[in-house]
């Protein structure tokens, strides 16, 4: 079981948003409203989880990244913590426009920040002043760009908290026609995510659970891989054993005939 009822009721998935900023869209992931708040049916949220869980498992298993996305202040630690786990991409900071689509430029600044952290180790020849300004640059890159470092290809899938707060980056991923997962809302729209997980994005246990969950993908998804590939080494070893085998008989039966 990827996920129960009972863990979902206990971090607060099913709590949605005021009844007066439901998006239209979302209606039908509604199960009803109390107190003038929606409840999310969790029935539809349980088997979009599975979906969701099932297509990272995929996308990991291709060898694939998945950049995880998540900048509100509920989530950054989730975010940031649940992608080192999977060893994955991450940004829990300010989305900077063209992360994605102007992927090139953001691969540059990340060459930058590489190139001050070498020269924060050999401070020789500069001045104070000098290595101030190159701090204060290293710090402001490092804040925004620490968790795509090593991201050094687009992503294969993004995981998104909140994909009416990441709007931007939700419309790039869009454009670039990489699959969008995320953990939806009432007041967000669902038709620009390909993968729609219904549930609070703002209680930090939902947003822990449903992160967890698509963390737990990857791993999952990296060690079929795994697998997969140490099979097919062990066939072709296999392959091998076999081929020299029958050059042995081979020459065996052409001694025996002289």
């Amino acid at each position: 079981m990827i996920v129960t009822m009972k863990q979902l009721l206990e971090s607060g998935v099913h709590f949605g948003h005021q009844t007066m900023k439901r998006n239209p869209k979302m209606s039908k992931y509604i199960f009803v409203a109390r107190n003038g708040i929606h409840i999310i049916d969790l029935q539809k949220t349980i088997m979009m989880v599975k979906d969701a869980h099932k297509f990272i498992i995929a996308i990991a298993k291709e060898k694939k990244e998945v950049l995880f996305v998540g900048t509100k202040r509920q989530a950054k630690e989730v975010i940031a913590a649940e992608a080192k786990r999977c060893e994955m991409p991450y940004v829990n900071e300010r989305w900077w426009g063209g992360m994605l689509t102007n992927f090139s430029t953001i691969q540059n600044s990340v060459n930058q920040l590489r190139k001050m952290e070498l020269i924060n180790e050999d401070t020789s020849g500069l001045k104070k002043k000098e290595l101030i300004r190159i701090e204060k640059e290293r710090l402001r890159l490092e804040k925004g760009l620490a968790g795509i470092k090593n991201m050094t290809t687009l992503p294969g899938a993004v995981f998104i908290i909140d994909p009416g707060k990441e709007d931007i980056a939700v419309a790039e991923a869009n454009k670039l026609k990489i699959p969008v997962v995320a953990l939806v809302d009432t007041d967000c729209d669902p038709d620009r995510i390909d993968h729609v997980i219904p549930g609070n994005d703002d209680a930090i246990r939902a947003i822990k659970l449903i992160t967890n969950i698509m963390a737990n993908a990857v791993l999952e998804g990296v060690e079929l891989s795994r697998k997969e590939e140490e099979k097919e080494e062990e066939e072709e070893k296999e392959k091998e054993e076999i081929g020299v085998k029958e050059e042995g008989e081979e020459e065996v039966q052409a001694d025996d005939s002289k």
